[in-house]
C-alpha cells in the first residue's frame, strides 16, 4: 500500500475491465478515474504544472489560468491547492454542477462563460476571457492545454506504456478526442512500438474536431469547437462519430451491470462496440480509454429530467436498455492468432 504527502502522488493505472459480457464484444476498458482528481486528466495537469515550474513560468505570486470543461479544472484545482498556487478555471454552462462545486472546494475561482462562438460552442469564447485575462495582469499563466505538449507528453510517458505492459498483443485501441492530448500521446508511442495498432479516435456528433458541420453538445469531456493544434491525423487511423443519445444509452447499459462511467466513456465504449460489431473479432485484442467514473454526471447523463428536458422522452426508453443489456452476448473469440482489423 503507498505512502503519499500529495494528492497528486497517486494514481491507479493498471485496472481494466473486460466489458464482453456488458457490450457482447470483446472489449477491454481501462479505468483511470482512480486517483485524488478523479480522471485521466491528472496526468496532463501534472507534466504542465511541473513542466512550467521547471522553465520558470510559475512562482510562488503567479495564478493558475485554465479553459477547462470540467475534469482539467478538477485536477489543476487539486494539484493548486497542495502546491500553494491560485487557480481560476474558465468554463462554461455544459460544466457539471458537482463538477464545479468540487473545484471550489478545493479553493479554486471558477468563471461561467454564457455566450456561444461562433461554431456554436463555448470555447472561443472562453479562450477569449483567458487571454483577456493575461493581457490585462502577467501574475495569470496560462497553461494552454490545448497546445501544451506536455498534454501529450504525460500520455507517451504513462498511459501508452500502461496499456501495452498489460496486452503485448494489442490490435487496436479507442480513444476519445477532446484536445487529443490523449490520443496523440498514446497513437505516437504505438507508432514506435514492435507490432502495428490500429489507433481509432471516437468524436462526439457536433464537433469539428475532424472537420464537418458543428452541431449541439450537451455532454462535456469530448468533441471540440475548433480543430485541436494538438492533432495529428496522420497518427489516426480512423475517427469514429457518436450521437449523444448513443452515448446516454451505452452509459446507462454499463450502469445496469454495476458499472458507473462518465460520458466521456460512454462515448467512446459505444464506438468501439459498433465498430467491433462490424469487424472480424476472432483473436482480436481491443482496448478502449475510459477517462473518468460516473459520480460527476448524476445530474446530468444519470438525471430523468435533464435528459428528457433535451433529448425527449424516449431517449432512455426503458424496454430499449433493458433489451440491450439481455442482447449482450460474448463474442466468440476463436482460436488462433491475433489479427490486425
Amino acid at each position: 500500500m503507498p505512502v503519499i504527502s500529495a494528492p497528486y502522488a497517486f494514481n491507479e493505472g493498471r485496472l481494466f475491465v473486460d466489458l464482453e459480457s456488458v457490450c457482447g464484444q470483446p472489449l477491454f476498458l481501462k479505468c483511470e478515474g482512480f486517483n485524488f482528481a478523479g480522471s485521466i486528466k491528472l496526468k496532463a495537469a501534472n507534466e504542465m504544472v511541473e513542466s512550467a515550474e521547471r522553465d520558470g513560468a510559475l512562482t510562488p505570486d503567479s495564478v493558475l489560468v485554465e479553459s477547462s470543461s470540467g475534469n482539467l479544472g478538477v485536477a489543476l484545482s487539486m494539484i493548486a491547492a497542495s502546491k500553494g498556487y491560485r487557480f481560476l478555471c474558465v468554463t462554461d454552462s455544459r460544466c457539471n454542477l458537482s463538477t464545479r462545486l468540487l473545484m471550489e472546494a478545493l479553493g479554486s475561482e471558477v468563471h461561467i462563460v454564457a455566450d456561444l462562438d461562433s461554431n456554436g460552442g463555448f470555447l472561443g469564447k472562453r479562450i477569449d476571457y483567458v487571454r483577456g485575462l493575461c493581457a490585462s495582469d502577467p501574475r495569470y499563466v496560462w497553461l494552454s492545454q490545448y497546445t501544451n505538449a506536455g498534454n501529450w507528453r504525460a500520455h507517451y510517458r504513462t498511459t501508452a506504456p500502461e496499456i501495452a505492459a498489460q496486452f503485448p498483443e494489442l490490435d487496436v485501441l479507442f480513444v476519445g478526442a477532446g484536445t487529443t492530448g490523449t490520443l496523440m500521446g498514446c497513437a505516437r508511442w504505438f507508432r514506435e512500438w514492435r507490432r502495428p495498432v490500429r489507433i481509432v479516435a471516437v468524436d462526439s456528433v457536433g464537433s469539428v474536431a475532424f472537420g464537418g458541420e458543428p452541431g449541439r453538445r450537451m455532454i462535456p469531456g469530448l468533441g471540440m469547437s475548433m480543430r485541436p493544434p494538438l492533432l495529428d491525423e496522420s497518427y489516426v487511423d480512423e475517427v469514429l462519430r457518436v450521437e449523444e443519445t448513443d452515448t446516454i444509452r451505452t452509459c446507462h447499459r454499463m450502469a445496469r451491470h454495476g458499472f458507473l462511467f462518465g460520458g466521456s466513456t460512454g462515448t467512446v465504449v459505444s464506438g468501439a462496440t459498433d465498430w467491433l460489431a462490424r469487424h472480424d473479432t476472432r483473436g482480436l485484442t481491443a482496448v478502449a480509454i475510459a477517462p473518468d467514473l460516473g459520480e460527476r454526471y448524476l445530474d446530468t447523463v444519470y438525471q430523468t429530467n435533464w435528459l428528457q428536458d433535451l433529448y425527449g422522452d424516449h431517449v432512455l426508453d426503458t424496454e430499449e436498455v433493458s433489451t440491450l443489456t439481455r442482447q449482450a452476448r460474448p463474442a466468440s473469440r476463436g482460436p488462433g492468432r491475433r489479427r490486425r482489423p
